[in-house]
This record gives C-alpha cells, structure tokens and sequence, in this order.
C-alpha cells in the first residue's frame, strides 16, 4: 500500500493507492487483484478485497466500488451498496464514517480527495476520457455539495508518458478543445503519434479546481510489473486479460 504524505498527516482518515502485491490470485491475476470485471475467480477477488477492506478498517461491504465507463460522473455514497451491481460512474464521494470510497485502475489514473478536516473524502477514475470530460470536477463538486472545503488531492500510480503512445486522432481531440494542450504531447518514433503526458494532464485539471494541495506519486504502472497491472502492457503482450489494482479512501469511524 502507498500512501500520500499529505493524507497521512491528516487525522481521521484512512488511505491508500494499493499494489498487485500481497493478494491471493495467481498467473495473469497475481496477486491481489480487485476488478469483479476480470475473468479471474471471483472468490479470490472477495478475498483480496477482504485483505484491502481489513487494512483500511472498513467492513468489507463497505468498501465501494462503481461500474466505472470513463464518465464525468461522481457518486455520493451514504450507504453500502452491492458492489457486484453497483451504479455507474467514475468517482464516489462520502461523507460517512466507514465507508470506502474505491476505483480500480490499470494505467488510468486514480485520484483520491480529502476535505482538510478529514470529513469528506472521494476517489475518482480518471482516464483520457474522465479527464477531459470532467470526472475530477465532478468530484469536487459532489464533495462541496456534503460540505467539504480545503480540498487535497493526491495522484496515485498510473501510465507515465514514455508508455503512452497514442494516435493522431486523440492528439487533435485535445487540442481541438484546447490548444495549450499540446504541452502534454511529444512525438514518438512512429510517424504521426504521440506519447501523451496523462498525469501531467490529470494535474494541469487539479490545478484548475482550486485546491490546497496536489501530491503525486509520481509512479509508472506500466514499467514497474513487480507492483502494478498495466492494462496497455497487457495489451502489448497479446495476453487475454488484466488485473486491477484499487485506490481507496475513508473516514475512520
């Protein structure tokens, strides 16, 4: 589990951008894989979710994630839902004690929040698509609406921009909307790509919101397989499916 400094020295909250290490699944799936979206054995991922709930001190129906589609949509939870039929979205926000608000991710970036008294909390999922279409405004705004000020945010583990080649249609799509997103964007040795900077773009959003603090783990899933699945380097190797791992945030009760 890697937590962020900042969230650490706030009292009342519980946190962290957890690893693949230490959970119970095996081959493509190990070890502590938490997506019920993946063909691994849902029962291992029960139990691996169980290992996370038990680490954050949270029921284990109490550790909410969403049907996630890359939206702008942020959830407010204010009582545990079932997690193999959750409501969609991108982020959950609460304000109840002992509930997790939770995302899974492989290579998309995750965000967690705090309200700088420790009574407001989310996690939001933001991919390329999340991300320019609002998801961590979302957030924030849910968080206001149950009350939050001097907001914190911290950016987990994700895809860094020397992993992250993309094509000439995603570039113009965000500099269609917004030329000074070139800065985000450098070329690649395949004619007409890019490698595309999405956590530096991920923060260029948090610095438009703002917040008291931004903090950044500054850590790659795609090089670092020992702690991190990596849908892209999943893809790359041809292999049938990928693992999640989960960013978690709560209110201790």
């Amino acid at each position: 589990m890697i937590e962020a400094p900042g969230f650490s020295a706030i009292s009342g909250i519980r946190h962290g951008f957890f690893t693949r290490e230490g959970g119970v699944s095996d081959g493509i799936y190990g070890s502590l894989n938490t997506g019920y979206g993946s063909h691994d054995d849902a029962a291992k991922v029960s139990e691996n979710r169980h290992r996370i709930a038990r680490r954050l001190g949270v029921k284990d129906d109490h550790l909410l994630t969403i049907h996630q589609w890359h939206s702008a949509d942020a959830v407010i939870a204010d009582k545990p839902w079932d997690v193999r039929k959750p409501p969609e979205g991108d982020a959950v926000v609460t304000d109840k004690p002992g509930i997790a608000a939770a995302i899974n991710t492989a290579d998309c970036t995750p965000v967690l929040f705090t309200s700088g008294d420790g009574k407001v909390v989310g996690a939001a999922h933001a991919g390329w698509k999340g991300a320019i279409g609002g998801v961590l405004a979302s957030t924030v705004a849910r968080m206001n609406e149950l009350g939050a000020s001097d907001i914190h945010a911290a950016v987990g583990p994700t895809i860094s921009q020397s992993s992250y080649e993309v094509g000439p249609e995603y570039h113009a799509q965000f500099v269609s909307r917004d030329a000074a997103s070139e800065r985000f964007f450098i070329p690649s040795d395949k004619p007409a790509h890019f490698m595309f900077d999405l956590p530096g773009f991920v923060r260029s959003c948090l610095d438009g919101l703002g917040l008291a603090s931004i903090e950044d783990t500054g850590l790659c899933t795609y090089t670092d397989e020992r702690r991190f699945f990596s849908y892209r380097r999943t893809t790359h190797r041809g292999e049938p499916d990928y693992g999640r791992q989960l960013s978690a945030i709560c209110i201790k009760e």
